[in-house]
């Protein structure tokens, strides 16, 4: 995958946004943090954990134990706790883990998304707070379980959506929730750069599964596949149904992260599909979908355009960010208002924005327009560092999974649409399409019980 944003595209953010946008992460590169005597342990280990491992080291976490299903995985991240002289216990499964509970305070979470639900569940009933990778999971109704257990359950939880934790983010909310764009009633988001899905001539015939690796626990509430080297596993598994929910879940859970908090929303009442061909299995790119909201209150109806693969935007949608940028850049949030325009990045960093007549778009930490709306929302370091400080008691998570769920219910009705392969009526209240019975086996779909702890609920 190419670079998200070019070296000119970058500097060109960077100025716009006037040394505040990305100032989250200069800062958090030069703390050095105490110790916290948080506790943590980490369930899967692969690729995208390696950061988190990083972050949760640099701000105090006491990392205890690493977890994979695939002793493979586990050789990098000893390796950069080796680095830090700590040695954690490792281990295969994660009911390990559940059988010694004091031996831990909470558990980041980096499985392949499929995962996600269950681990979830099963660490907050055991009293642990939680950080999940996003999407939170991978089908709706698991979204709607986590989120009704995040409100009664007393453990801090965080999804990683790390954009959250950007101070353009939150400023662009509060500045769009304060009317600095009159009414809002579109936006546009794209993700562009992302590798199409790899698929091997015969996928019913299994191939070797290496040494160490459980292929069985690892496909675990999911259908036992065929194991195929390098299809699902150890990168492409997002790819296919059974297993995650494409570019679109990936990525939906940061690019739907501003317009969801900045305008209030609900559900979607109308999800409109264009495929560039059927997505039965996997995910295929090539999409555009139109998410209809209906009025809130005083806010009024609002769609929300998905855009991946090589589909392009409107031309006069992106004028003004054309008006900065040489080629479209690769990711956007792009929100248009009767009285102006807001552009940031899918994770909602380096937001510029540009009032009614105004030339073009300024940095919108800075833009003198919108300096006497206050600051309404907390301000972070670190998305991880939040999660770590609150589960010490110190403040509240921004995207706990009461929030962050909502906001995987969007993403993945959105994906529902995309996986019928048609535009569907949707009913946020019941988790249901309007005419499609057949709907409810993705909404709510048949566990595999092996693996699986019992809920406790």
């Amino acid at each position: 995958m190419n670079n998200i944003l070019s070296r000119r595209q970058f500097i060109g953010v960077t100025a716009l946004a006037a040394a505040g946008a990305l100032a989250p992460r200069a800062r958090a590169a030069k703390t050095t943090a105490a110790k916290t005597g948080l506790r943590v342990a980490f369930v899967g280990t692969g690729n995208r954990s390696h950061a988190l491992l990083h972050e949760c080291l640099q701000y105090g976490g006491l990392v205890v134990a690493l977890c994979d299903v695939d002793q493979q995985q586990l050789a990098e991240p000893v390796k950069i706790l080796g680095k830090k002289n700590v040695k954690p216990r490792l281990l295969s499964d994660y009911r390990k883990l559940l059988d010694d509970v004091s031996s831990f305070d909470a558990v980041v979470i980096a499985s392949p998304d499929h995962w996600h639900a269950p681990l979830c569940r099963a660490f907050m009933q055991a009293g642990k707070h939680v950080y999940c990778e996003k999407p939170l999971t991978r089908t709706v109704g698991e979204a709607r379980a986590l989120r009704e257990l995040a409100r009664t359950s007393k453990v801090v939880t965080q999804l990683g959506n790390q954009g959250s934790a950007a101070s353009t983010l939150r400023r662009s909310v509060e500045v769009i929730k304060a009317g600095a764009l009159g009414k809002v009633r579109e936006a546009h988001i794209w993700f562009t750069g992302s590798r199409p899905t790899t698929v091997a001539p015969n996928m019913q015939v299994a191939d070797p599964v290496p040494t160490g690796f459980d292929w069985d626990f690892w496909c675990g509430p999911s259908a036992l596949r065929p194991f195929k080297q390098d299809i699902f596993h150890p990168r492409n598994w997002r790819r296919w149904w059974d297993f995650g929910s494409g570019t679109l879940g990936d990525f939906g859970c940061h690019g739907f992260n501003l317009p969801v908090r900045a305008l209030d929303l609900g559900w979607p009442d109308r999800v409109e599909v264009e495929l560039a061909q059927p997505s039965s299995e996997r995910y295929i790119q090539g999409i555009h979908t139109r998410l209809h909201f209906p009025a809130r209150g005083q806010l009024a109806p609002f769609t929300l355009h998905w855009y991946d693969g090589d589909r392009a935007l409107p031309a006069d949608a992106l004028k003004d960010v054309l008006a900065i940028y040489k080629t479209p850049p690769q990711t956007g949030c792009l929100l248009i208002g009767d009285g102006g325009t807001l552009y940031a990045d899918v994770w909602g960093k380096g937001g510029v924005i540009k009032l009614r007549d105004e030339a073009r778009l300024r940095g919108v930490l800075t833009h003198e327009a919108t300096k006497n709306i206050p600051q309404s929302l907390p301000r972070t370091e670190n998305h991880m560092d939040e999660w770590l400080q609150a589960c010490l008691g110190r403040g509240k998570t921004f995207s706990d999974f009461d929030t962050g769920g909502q906001l995987t219910e969007i993403v993945l009705a959105n994906a529902l649409a995309v996986r019928l392969g048609r535009n569907i009526a949707w009913q946020g209240e019941t988790m249901s399409v309007t005419g499609a019975p057949e709907a409810a086996k993705f909404i709510r779909p048949d566990y595999r019980t092996n693996w699986l702890v019992p809920d406790r609920g």
